[in-house]
């Protein structure tokens, strides 16, 4: 293989540094400005490092106390948003809306993996197809039918009515994943628990589920971060402040007037962490999870 040449190595890097710099920089940027005074931000050129780090903005989100440098000479009081201290409930019934999802997509899309892996019937491939092929409709074609079965069956606001829909929105995607790990696993495996009297069920649960735990984790944590970070029908279906998920609450941030700059980049980072506590310490094994099935 030729060596690159310096001049090569070094466009890599650089190219490498700005790709990284596109894509962590707005993550890092955000951090920054949630733990500086707003007059920091708002100075020209601003002032980016604080000693120590500004809390105020944290602790308004989680307590109600306005940070004393929202209350000084020439600062904005109008900019101290009631809608902030939302953000706390909204991550709440994300992290509860996501984890019944990821539960039940798994659930359910076991079932039918284990199916369509393993099992003989009439319409297997139809069938198969169908389910992918639906999910590339556009969700936005959804919103209107989806809407109106909710409303009909009394469900508008209410948690249910999420869960329902985005288990249906994630469960192609389950049902692909397991489908292509379960089919690596040898199904000699199957007979021979078979043989020994074992039910396709109880084959399921005590010995593919166990051998496909990575895809299981990769499979899951994907549907949680799907349904945890979906925005149009938790604006459709969530009329209330007490039913609203955190991506409705964050977009109602970002068009009021009267939000600092520094509450709206707490409010992001309080509402990443759920999802970088679940992923980063499983990082590698979920990528590992979710391509292992279409690598084999």
């Amino acid at each position: 293989m030729r060596r690159r040449s310096p001049a090569q190595r070094a466009l890599i890097a650089a190219g490498a540094v700005l790709l990284a710099l596109f894509w962590f920089g707005p993550f890092v940027l955000v951090g920054i400005g949630s733990v500086i005074p707003e007059g920091n931000l708002l100075s020209f050129p601003p002032r980016w490092f604080a000693n120590p780090p500004f809390l105020g903005n944290y602790r308004y989100i989680f307590t109600g106390e306005i940070p004393q440098t929202y209350l000084e000479r020439g600062a904005l009081r109008s900019m101290i948003s009631q809608e902030v201290r939302l953000v706390p409930r909204a991550m709440l019934n994300s992290v509860l809306i996501a984890t019944a999802v990821m539960f039940s997509s798994l659930t359910l899309g076991s079932l039918a993996a284990y199916a369509y892996a393993r099992l003989r019937f009439p319409g297997r491939a139809a069938t198969f197809n169908f389910i992918l092929v639906s999910r590339l409709i556009p969700t936005v074609a959804l919103a209107i039918p989806y809407y109106a079965i909710v409303l009909r069956l009394g469900l508008l606001n209410t948690h249910w009515a999420l869960i329902a829909i985005y288990t249906v929105l994630t469960l192609p995607f389950s049902i692909l994943v397991l489908t292509l790990y379960f089919r690596t696993i040898p199904a000699e495996i199957d007979e021979a628990a078979q043989v020994e009297g074992a039910s396709s069920l109880q084959v399921l649960r005590h010995i593919t589920l166990p051998l496909s735990l990575p895809s299981l984790v990769g499979t899951g944590l994907f549907t949680f971060m799907l349904a945890y970070s979906e925005f149009l029908f938790g604006l459709l279906i969530s009329t209330s402040a007490s039913t609203r998920t955190l991506p409705v609450t964050l977009g109602t941030l970002s068009t009021n007037p009267d939000v600092a700059w520094g509450l709206m980049m707490a409010s992001i980072v309080v509402g990443s962490v759920p999802t970088l506590i679940l992923v980063i310490p499983v990082w590698r094994f979920m990528v590992r999870g979710l391509m292992s099935g279409a690598v084999h």
